[in-house]
C-alpha cells in the first residue's frame, strides 16, 4: 500500500478550482479559477501523531490554464518540522456549465514531508463533473496515475465525489479516495462563503475505510479567491 503520508500529501493537497468546488475537497473538478485571477487554498490537518499546515496558491494568466504551485509544513510529535512542495499544471478539454458535464486534465509533482526532492511522485489525473439540479448537485470522477520514484512502483488512483448546496452560502461535500490496491479513504465536510465568491470557510473528517485510529484526520481550511489583477 502506498505510505499513508504520501497518499494524504497527494490527495489532500487539492488543487486550484473554481468559485464552487474547491477546498475541502480532495476529488478535483473540471473548473479552474477564473481567467487573469488567483486564489490561496490553505488548511491545517489534524492526524492523531502529527500536524500538517498546507498553502497553495494557483493562478490563471492565460484562460484556459491553471498553476498551482505551493507546499506543506508537518510536525510529528516528537519530532523535528518537515516540509513537501506540490506543483500542478490543469488544462480543461470541455468547460463545466449548469445542467451539463465537463472534463479536464491535471498532472503534477509532489513530495512527502521529509522527503527529498529526487524521489518525489509524478502524477495525472482526469478531472471529470456532472451538473444536476441546476448546479445544486455537483458529482466529480478522478481516474488517474501515479509513479512512486523512490521504490519504482507504479499505482493507479481514484476519487468519486459529491458537493451539494444546501443554501447560497454552504454546501455539504462527501467523498472517497484511493489507489488501486489497499484500503480506499472516505472523507465528509461543508464549506460556508463568508464572502460569496472571495472568501470561504471549511472544515472535514476523514479516515480510511479500514478504520485505522492513525488514518483519521479532521481539518480546517480558508480559501481566498482574488479579483483579476492579470
Amino acid at each position: 500500500m502506498m505510505p499513508r503520508r504520501l497518499l494524504l500529501v497527494l490527495l489532500l493537497a487539492g488543487s486550484g478550482q473554481g468559485a464552487h468546488a474547491a477546498r475541502p475537497m480532495i476529488t478535483d473538478d473540471a473548473r479552474l479559477v477564473d481567467p487573469g485571477a488567483c486564489q490561496l487554498e490553505s488548511w491545517v490537518q489534524f492526524l492523531r501523531d502529527e500536524t500538517i499546515g498546507w498553502a497553495l496558491p494557483a493562478c490563471n494568466p492565460g484562460g484556459n490554464f491553471e498553476l498551482t504551485v505551493g507546499g506543506a509544513l508537518a510536525r510529528p510529535q516528537g519530532a523535528s518540522t518537515e516540509g513537501a512542495y506540490l506543483i500542478q499544471g490543469k488544462t480543461l478539454f470541455k468547460t463545466l456549465e449548469p445542467g451539463g458535464w465537463g472534463a479536464g486534465l491535471a498532472a503534477g509533482y509532489t513530495t512527502q514531508p521529509g522527503q527529498g526532492t529526487r524521489d518525489g511522485s509524478p502524477y495525472a489525473y482526469l478531472p471529470l463533473s456532472l451538473s444536476l439540479a441546476d448546479d445544486r448537485a455537483v458529482i466529480h470522477v478522478n481516474p488517474g496515475i501515479i509513479r512512486r520514484r523512490e521504490i519504482g512502483d507504479t499505482r493507479l488512483t481514484w476519487g468519486v465525489g459529491g458537493e451539494f448546496a444546501v443554501s447560497e452560502r454552504a454546501w455539504l461535500i462527501a467523498e472517497s479516495f484511493g489507489q488501486d490496491k489497499g484500503s480506499g479513504f472516505y472523507q465528509g465536510g461543508m464549506r460556508f462563503w463568508i464572502v460569496p465568491g472571495h472568501v470561504q470557510l471549511d472544515a472535514t473528517y476523514g479516515s480510511s475505510f479500514a478504520e485505522s485510529r492513525d488514518d483519521r484526520w479532521f481539518s480546517l481550511g480558508l480559501r481566498l479567491i482574488s479579483p483579476r489583477i492579470f
